[in-house]
C-alpha cells in the first residue's frame, strides 16, 4: 500500500462524500480520482450513489467520482490495519 493509498484509506472508516476527501487531503482532482479508482480496483473501497445506496455494478470513478460517496471495504480495512 502506497502512502497516498494509506492516507486516503484513513479517511474512509465512515462514509464520506468526495468533497470531504478533497478538503481533508488537499489533493488535485486527478490524483484523488485516480487513487480512488486504484483502491476500487483492488476492492479496498465501496462506492455509493448516496450514503445508503451502494453501486454494485462498475463505478465510473474517473468520469462520475465527484458525485459519489466512499467507504472502506472489509478487505481494505484489513489491508490498512495490517501496516
Amino acid at each position: 500500500m502506497s502512502d497516498d493509498e494509506f492516507d486516503l484509506m484513513d479517511e474512509l472508516y465512515f462514509v464520506q462524500p468526495y468533497v470531504h476527501l478533497k478538503e481533508q487531503l488537499g489533493w488535485e482532482d486527478e490524483k484523488l480520482l485516480s487513487t480512488l479508482q486504484l483502491l476500487y480496483q483492488k476492492e479496498w473501497i465501496k462506492c455509493l450513489y448516496q450514503p445508503d445506496e451502494e453501486i454494485f455494478s462498475d463505478a465510473r470513478i474517473l468520469q462520475d467520482g465527484k458525485a459519489y460517496y466512499y467507504l472502506a471495504s472489509k478487505k481494505g480495512l484489513m489491508e490498512h490495519n495490517a501496516l
